[in-house]
C-alpha cells in the first residue's frame, strides 16, 4: 500500500469514527437522577415529577432515562448514592430533601441539581433566590410563616388548646435548621399561650414510645415537623394519632388523605411536577445558577370531618370556610 493510500485510509477510519461519535452524541439519551432520602420509586412524588415530565414531552426510554436511587431512610447511605449519580453522568439531579441536597453538593459542584420540598435558603445551599448561582435552582416550599401558622388554626380548631407535643425527627434536619424550627414553634407558641413538648421519633421502632411520651405531657394535639420519615410512614403515624385521640396537623395533605386530621402547606406532589419545568430547560442549555428559586405562591388547607367525627370534635365553621378541600 503506497503511502498516499495509507493516509487516505487513516482519514476515512477518522471520518468514520468521528461521525459516529456525534451520532452518539447526538442520540444519547439525558439521564435525570433522582435522590430520595425514604420514599421509594413508585411514591407519588416521583409519580408527580413523571407526570410533569410526561406534559413536557419526555417519554421514559426513548428521550430520557430516570435513574432513581432511595437511601430507604438510612442517612449513612446518601454520599455513596449521591456520587453514584454523578459517576453515571447524570445531566441533571432532582432531591426533595435538603440532607439529600447537601450530599449531592459535597459530590458534586458542576452537574445541575433541582431542589423541591424545602428551604434552600435556610439549608445552606444557596443565598439568594433570585440569583441563586453555582449549580443549585428549583422550587422552596417552606417557611417560618407555615409552622406559625399549623400552630394557629389548632388553636382555632381548638380555642382551649394549651399543651400541643410536636413530633419531630432531628437526624433528618440538617443542624442549621434544627434550632430555626425550634424557635420558629416556640415563638408561635408563646404568641397562642401553648405550651409544647418537642418529642423525637427517629425510627418506625421509636413511634409506640413517642406516642407514649405524648401521652404523658398530656398533649391535647399533635403538630408532625416535615420529615421523609414521617411522610413514608404516614398512615401509621395517622392511626396512632388517632387511636391516642390527638388531633394531628402536617405539612402536606396526603397525611390527611391516610387518615390525619389537618394539613397545611404548598402542594408537595404540584412542587415535584413544576420541577420538571426546571429539568426542561436544564436540559435545553439554561445553567442552574441563572434560573431563580420559584417560592409557591398557594397554600392549601385541608381537613378531614371523618376523623374529626371519630375524634368527637366539631370542626368551626370558620375553618370549613378556609378549607381548600374537606374529606367527608
Amino acid at each position: 500500500m503506497t503511502r498516499r493510500n495509507v493516509l487516505l485510509a487513516l482519514a476515512l477510519n477518522l471520518a468514520v469514527a468521528a461521525t459516529a461519535t456525534w451520532a452518539q452524541q447526538t442520540n444519547k439519551i439525558p439521564v435525570v437522577g433522582i435522590l430520595m432520602v425514604a420514599a421509594g420509586p413508585d411514591d407519588a412524588l416521583n409519580e408527580a415529577l413523571r407526570e410533569g415530565l410526561r406534559e413536557l414531552g419526555y417519554v421514559e426510554g426513548r428521550n430520557i432515562r430516570i435513574e432513581f436511587r432511595t437511601a430507604q431512610g438510612h442517612l449513612d447511605r446518601l454520599p455513596s448514592l449521591a456520587e453514584e449519580l454523578v459517576q453515571l453522568k447524570a445531566d441533571v439531579i432532582v432531591v426533595p430533601t435538603p440532607l439529600g441536597a447537601q450530599a449531592l453538593r459535597r459530590a458534586t459542584s458542576t452537574i445541575p441539581i433541582v431542589v423541591a420540598l424545602f428551604d434552600p435558603v435556610a439549608s445552606g445551599l444557596v443565598t439568594n433566590l433570585a440569583h441563586p448561582g453555582g449549580n443549585v435552582t428549583g422550587l422552596s416550599s417552606m417557611s417560618s410563616e407555615l409552622r406559625a401558622k399549623r400552630l394557629q388554626l389548632l388553636k382555632e380548631t381548638i380555642p382551649r388548646l394549651a399543651r400541643v407535643a410536636v413530633l419531630w425527627n432531628p437526624a433528618m434536619i440538617p443542624t442549621p435548621l434544627q434550632t430555626t424550627f425550634v424557635e420558629d414553634l416556640k415563638a408561635a407558641a408563646r404568641s397562642l399561650s401553648i405550651e409544647l413538648t418537642f418529642v423525637v421519633a427517629q425510627t418506625p421502632e421509636e413511634f409506640n414510645a413517642a406516642f407514649s411520651a405524648v401521652s404523658r405531657a398530656r398533649a391535647q394535639a399533635l403538630y408532625l415537623l416535615e420529615s421523609p420519615l414521617f411522610y413514608v410512614h404516614r398512615m401509621t403515624l395517622a392511626k396512632l394519632a388517632l387511636k391516642a385521640r390527638l388531633p394531628a396537623i402536617h405539612g402536606t395533605r396526603t397525611f390527611v388523605d391516610e387518615g390525619g386530621l389537618m394539613s397545611y402547606g404548598a402542594n408537595f406532589a404540584d412542587q415535584m411536577r413544576r420541577s420538571a419545568g426546571y429539568i426542561d430547560k436544564i436540559l435545553k442549555g439554561a445553567k442552574p445558577g441563572d434560573l431563580p428559586i420559584e417560592q409557591p405562591t398557594n397554600f392549601e388547607l385541608v381537613v378531614n370531618l371523618k376523623t374529626a367525627k371519630a375524634l368527637g370534635i366539631t370542626i368551626p365553621q370558620s375553618i370549613l370556610l378556609q378549607a381548600d378541600e374537606v374529606i367527608k
